[in-house]
């Protein structure tokens, strides 16, 4: 799918992001704003590299953000999901082709359901009786990178085999 260079260095580039997006979320249960913003920032210059038309291909990208965004700003006003989850889900939409994107929502709530398991016994085991919170960026971060491992590096890069 990918022919160009300058393609895979800002796919590598979005990789870390979601990697220092899931360890921050681990960590201390943060999403920095100025790493969502750098992620959202990276998706213009990735449609011109990928030869994204204005109409209607950067147009579907900005409706799915935008989509995206509503929907999570329902959950995150019901408490359930974080702020920094929303906006990292929003700046991942603008890269991510609508179909490809349904896939990392699939992806995303299997991997979210089992952070929520695991989560939820190690909290019992340790007999708390707070609130547990859920670092739902490092499911999102790995749906994120499922999907550029699976969908956008050809398959020659994932086995290691040159050409």
């Amino acid at each position: 799918m990918l022919d160009d260079p300058i393609k895979y260095g800002l796919l590598a580039a979005l990789a870390i992001a979601l990697l220092v997006a899931a360890f921050t979320d681990l960590k201390s249960r943060r999403i920095a704003n100025w790493l969502n913003l750098a992620i959202a920032a990276g998706a213009p210059v990735f449609w011109i590299a990928s030869g994204m038309e204005l109409w209607p291909d950067i147009a579907i990208q900005f409706g799915l953000a935008l989509g995206t965004f509503a929907v999570l700003s329902v959950l995150f006003a019901l408490r359930a999901m974080g702020g920094g989850d929303v906006k990292l889900l929003t700046a991942l939409a603008l890269w991510i082709e609508p179909s490809l994107f349904l896939k990392l929502v699939i992806m995303m709530a299997l991997l979210g359901g089992l952070l929520t398991l695991g989560f939820g016994a190690w909290h019992i085991m340790r007999r708390q009786k707070d609130r547990i919170a859920i670092p739902y960026g490092v499911a999102i971060a790995m749906a994120g990178l499922w999907v550029i491992a699976s969908f956008y590096m050809p398959a020659s890069a994932m086995a290691g085999t040159t050409h």
